[in-house]
């Protein structure tokens, strides 16, 4: 997969023929995104995805910006395992004060030669948001693309958008997330040493460090996977600001079932698979461990 990065303005043509684009933030890459990529697949030699450096609510409503479902990182993973044949992340700084012309004459037609533009029904693009897809139709009668606008996809009557999603995530809901994403929702991060009180205990967390743009699921208990170095591990995770010991910071530790892998500063990825129970405080230290060893039964049998 070709990835192009940067100003999409110093880009230099990508060169063949019969190019399908897609642009949009595609947070998550869910079920809808891998339906408009499919579909192209179908349409064209080559597929290009153009997506954005950063949400584009982080530069002009950043109080609303929404928390991501996915890095960069794993976008492109998911990307590249979906057969996208070139990745552009444009930086939207620099996009957000182009020309709607411009970005079209530009990006779309000379860098990338395209054939069909697939949109959704309210993309809006260039300075001031001044293009839209009636425009975006005119310049690719001018150029020789077709325009796809795309409405809202659904799964059964449930709407598939990265939003929607996120609502689940952030409500615990991890198992209703999957069957929109298509795979569980997967938290990436470095591991860091905590206070040690699982080890003492003989259940070991991985503290795991996120980036701060991440949603976090709900507090509570979850049957999870971690994955590193290309080896996945059947775990139980927790999230919250454990009660018991007047914690006042979220944080994510999660603990690898049947592996004593030192995993500190080594990055990792925790898939949430289903939610076993809320977070609480106990009354003592002998309940809180006869409760993990509980959650730890429950995860074994639900990842079974």
């Amino acid at each position: 997969m070709k990835v192009l990065e940067g100003d999409p303005q110093r880009w230099e043509p990508v060169g063949g023929e019969g190019i399908a684009v897609t642009i949009g933030v595609f947070d998550g890459v869910h079920r809808g995104h891998q339906e408009v990529l499919a579909d192209l697949e179908s349409r064209a030699f080559r597929r290009a995805v153009l997506t954005f450096d950063q949400h584009p609510r982080e530069l002009v409503d950043p109080q609303h910006s929404p928390s991501l479902l996915s890095t960069m990182g794993q976008r492109k993973e998911w990307f590249e395992a979906a057969g996208v044949d070139i990745l552009g992340i444009l930086s939207f700084s620099s996009v957000r004060t182009m020309a709607p012309d411009t970005f079209v004459e530009h990006v779309l037609v000379r860098v990338l030669g395209a054939k069909l533009v697939a949109v959704g029904t309210d993309f809006r693009y260039g300075a001031g948001r001044m293009g839209d897809v009636a425009s975006l139709t005119a310049m690719g009668t001018r150029h020789g693309f077709d325009v796809d606008s795309l409405p809202l996809l659904t799964r059964g009557k449930t709407p598939i958008s990265s939003s929607r999603i996120r609502d689940l995530v952030r409500h615990g809901e991890v198992a209703g997330a999957a069957e929109l994403l298509g795979r569980p929702f997967t938290m990436r991060g470095i591991v860091v040493r905590g206070d040690g009180r699982g080890a003492t205990i003989g259940v070991p967390t991985a503290n795991l460090t996120y980036d701060p743009s991440m949603v976090i699921p709900g507090v509570g208990v979850y049957a999870s996977r971690v994955t590193h170095a290309g080896e996945t591990y059947a775990s139980v995770t927790n999230v919250g600001i454990r009660p018991t010991f007047d914690g006042q910071v979220v944080t994510v530790e999660a603990h690898l079932l049947d592996s004593d892998l030192d995993l500190y500063d080594e990055t990792i990825d925790v898939a949430f698979v289903e939610r076993i129970r809320d977070e609480e405080k106990f009354d003592g230290f002998e309940a809180l461990v006869a409760q993990i060893h509980a959650d730890i039964a429950s995860a074994r049998e639900i990842l079974s």
